[in-house]
């Protein structure tokens, strides 16, 4: 089956599954409901929009670690002893200051790949990301990409894990960066298998419905050069 393979790079990614109220915290990779509203957003589906967005959560999705990141918060803090906040009910509140932990992963660069029988889906979500109708964020509405998601000559007739394999090292634009020995890479499993993570969406994004899915992770070999990759 082919697959599309695109590139997340930014100073700052957020891809929480988990996030209650005043804290907010992310994994360690891009989750797939994160990634799949990106895709939405490139293709303008309305976050309602069910129809639409169902043929994207049935795509198979692993994601390779070019550049890890470092995990960081921001302390953020709404308002003061004294001050008068506004609750989401519209009602005044005098409890004081509301202190908000933000997680984050700095300086990371994910090469995710997404596969489909129907290459006619990836075309249209490539089509997409190179000319989004809205705004496009990793994680979260100010977390900006630095590089464009779309790649030249990135969607391949190889399956995913065969792409993620032997496309080239995504973090070769600096030359004091030591190339790593090994890469982590995380596929969906289907014998039920590693890591459970209840980022499935299941639902449009206003009903906020999530199932799981299973992921397991293996260290692989640097890889040196791609099929179908222009030197």
């Amino acid at each position: 089956m082919p697959t599309l393979l695109i590139k997340l790079a930014g100073p700052m990614q957020s891809w929480g599954t988990t996030s209650r109220f005043d804290q907010r915290d992310t994994g360690k990779e891009p989750s797939k409901s994160g990634v799949i509203g990106l895709l939405a957003a490139a293709q303008g589906i309305d976050r309602e929009n069910w129809d639409e967005l169902k043929p994207l959560t049935r795509l198979a999705m692993g994601v390779r670690h070019d550049r890890p990141g470092v995990p960081k918060y921001d302390y953020q803090t709404a308002g003061c002893a004294g001050d008068s906040i506004i609750k989401a009910n519209g009602e005044p509140s005098t409890a004081g200051g509301v202190v908000s932990q933000r997680f984050y992963l700095a300086d990371a660069v994910f090469l995710v790949g997404l596969e489909s029988k129907s290459r006619d889906l990836l075309i249209a979500v490539d089509s997409a990301l190179r000319n989004p109708k809205w705004p496009l964020s990793l994680g979260r509405r100010s977390y900006v990409p630095s590089e464009p998601m779309f790649m030249e000559n990135a969607l391949l007739d190889l399956p995913l894990r065969e792409a993620l394999l032997r496309w080239p090292w995504l973090s070769t634009e600096r030359k004091w960066e030591e190339q790593p020995g090994k890469l982590l890479l995380s596929l969906e499993s289907n014998d039920g298998s590693g890591t459970l993570k209840m980022d499935q969406p299941l639902s449009s994004y206003a009903e906020r419905r999530f199932g799981a899915r299973y992921v397991y992770s293996e260290w692989i070999e640097f890889p040196q050069e791609a099929l179908n990759v222009p030197a």
